[in-house]
């Protein structure tokens, strides 16, 4: 069967049902929605279930993963770093001020490089940026405010979604100045302040330094310990890819029939070596294992334009809801998501709706905890 006959049997297989918004809900007790990480890493729960054939799911813990993995599977972690991308400063009139910087660190750079007549004399660096501004009454265009770090935010005109076309203004090191005055953007579910904590357990083990820029985590990386990824490392084929997690991720979906929504821009690099990888597990038969939604994203963002794994650096706004292929990705390690989220809808694309919301169902029923530090779910 080719390409173009597989994709029409995918669509012709999905049910209506699928396209509704309304088949996206659950119930989920508040109780269940994780507040605080896990007291240890790696101590989350698995629960562990077949894409396809009987619904039998199984319950495991974290721990046990590497028992649970399709043999010989080649695994692709997404190993971008959260930014500490919420700054908290003050307007000119002495009132508070908040701002969420929305646009991936390595596009604010390139954007500084490429337009250099903006530098000014005294070496402050430019660059027009998407954010989130709150603040104690009415933001005027072309108001400035300043955060700490020599970080400054010129208001410019409101654009879609409640944020700001804005000017962010800093001296030398951007990532630095942002570690020294900013703090973690934990999702909006999480009812708390962020701590010390935070800046430590919203991170994987495995995120690169010199892939600061997300402004979420790719969460099913956070059940990683240091010797938990050196055993699989050692087991499995592992590569890793990048993918800057927008805050977009927690946009909900609200559009009736799902296939009318827009999905965010996300900005994501795949190297040479993994994208070799993958080529080389697809010809040899060996199953491609996804961490994560935003890995699986990227691969089949990349796929979707390519038609294949291959080296990219650029912009991916796929949306995989059900009627959709994967290309790419024959096992997927995620957490449980939010109702009437893309992710939710992206999981059911891979598994079936049905089959993924009995899951869900089983995980409520279970005493799992759910989202960013919830617990874990392996489909294979």
């Amino acid at each position: 069967m080719n390409s173009d006959a597989r994709q029409r049997q995918i669509r012709n297989d999905a049910d209506e049902a699928d396209f509704s918004l309304a088949s996206y809900r659950f119930e989920l007790p508040p109780e269940r929605i994780a507040q605080f990480p896990p007291e240890n890493r790696g101590s989350s729960r698995l629960l562990v279930m077949p894409r396809r054939g009987e619904f039998s799911p199984k319950h495991r813990r974290f721990e046990e993963l590497p028992d649970c993995l399709p043999k010989n599977a080649l695994l692709v972690a997404n190993n971008a770093r959260v930014l500490p991308a919420r700054l908290m400063g003050e307007r000119h009139t002495g009132g508070k001020a908040e701002f969420l910087l929305l646009t991936p660190l390595p596009l604010v750079l390139e954007r500084a490089r490429r337009d250099a007549s903006r530098k000014a004399a005294d070496k402050a660096r430019y660059a027009e940026v998407s954010g989130l501004i709150r603040a104690g009454g009415r933001i005027r265009e072309g108001e400035t405010l300043h955060f700490g770090a020599g970080l400054s935010v010129t208001a410019l005109e409101p654009a879609s979604f409640g944020a700001w076309r804005a000017l962010l203004g800093w001296r030398d090191d951007l990532a630095g100045s942002f570690a020294a005055a900013g703090r973690i953007p934990l999702p909006p579910y999480i009812k708390r302040p962020d701590g010390e904590e935070d800046a430590e357990r919203y991170q994987t083990v495995y995120a690169a330094r010199d892939k600061t820029g997300a402004v979420a985590a790719p969460t099913a990386g956070l059940h990683f310990t240091p010797a938990m990824r050196e055993r699989l490392a050692a087991d499995f084929e592992w590569v890793e890819i990048t993918l800057y997690v927008g805050y977009g991720t927690f946009s909900p979906v609200r559009s009736e029939d799902i296939r009318g929504h827009r999905l965010h821009r996300e900005y994501l690099e795949i190297p040479e070596k993994a994208a070799h990888a993958v080529s080389r597990a697809k010809a040899e038969g060996r199953p491609v294992l996804a961490i994560g939604t935003t890995s699986a994203r990227a691969l089949e963002g990349v796929a979707d334009l390519c038609g294949k794994a291959r080296p990219y650096a650029g912009m991916t706004d796929i949306f995989l809801h059900p009627g959709r292929e994967f290309r790419v990705v024959d096992a997927l390690l995620t957490n449980f998501h939010l109702p009437r989220s893309s992710l939710l809808m992206l999981v059911s694309a891979f598994a079936g709706r049905k089959r993924v919301l009995a899951a869900y169902e089983e995980a409520v029923k279970s005493g799992y905890r759910f989202f960013s530090y919830g617990d874990a779910m392996l489909i294979h």
